[in-house]
């Protein structure tokens, strides 16, 4: 039990963070990256819990980083067509983190989920003390953004 008497009460509890640590190590954003780097950024992501029919954001909103899915499940859709149906370990809204630009669809809670979001502040602030990594991590999200812009290529061809 802690006895302090200020603490950061949005911080993840230990089990938490390694949790965490865990799934996004398995995400491509993250490859070849040190588990002790991302554990450290882990520490300072945020954590919300979302009820079942619950919406994440909707399109237009303004973007602030990438979501991992921690549990449960949820929907992406646009314009009454689902995107994605996700579930624990995938991640979204990626495009947030590399550009200051606003929900292209909206993200709903089939099940209820507890989410893990990663900032763009809280990225650019991890730049600045290891740049070396976080080029690595940026070029990561450029192969992530580059292969789902492929996907989306190959759908609207037809193929």
């Amino acid at each position: 039990m802690k006895n302090f008497l200020w603490e950061n009460i949005f911080k993840p509890a230990d089990d938490e963070r390694h949790v965490i640590t865990q799934c996004w190590q398995k995400t491509p954003l993250f490859k070849n990256i040190p588990s002790r780097q991302i554990a450290a950024l882990a520490g300072n992501m945020h954590i919300r819990k979302y009820q079942a029919g619950e919406t994440v954001f909707r399109e237009g909103d303004q973007g602030a980083g990438a979501i991992l899915v921690l549990e449960g499940q949820v929907k992406i859709m646009a314009n009454n067509t689902l995107l994605a149906d996700l579930q624990k370990g995938d991640f979204f809204g990626e495009i947030a983190l590399a550009e200051n630009d606003k929900r292209t669809a909206d993200a709903h809670c089939v099940k209820a989920a507890s989410l893990c979001f990663f900032l763009k502040q809280d990225l650019e602030e991890w730049i600045e003390v290891e740049p070396r990594l976080g080029t690595i991590f940026l070029m990561n999200l450029a192969s992530t953004l580059a292969q789902r812009l492929h996907q989306a290529n190959l759908l609207l061809a037809g193929k």
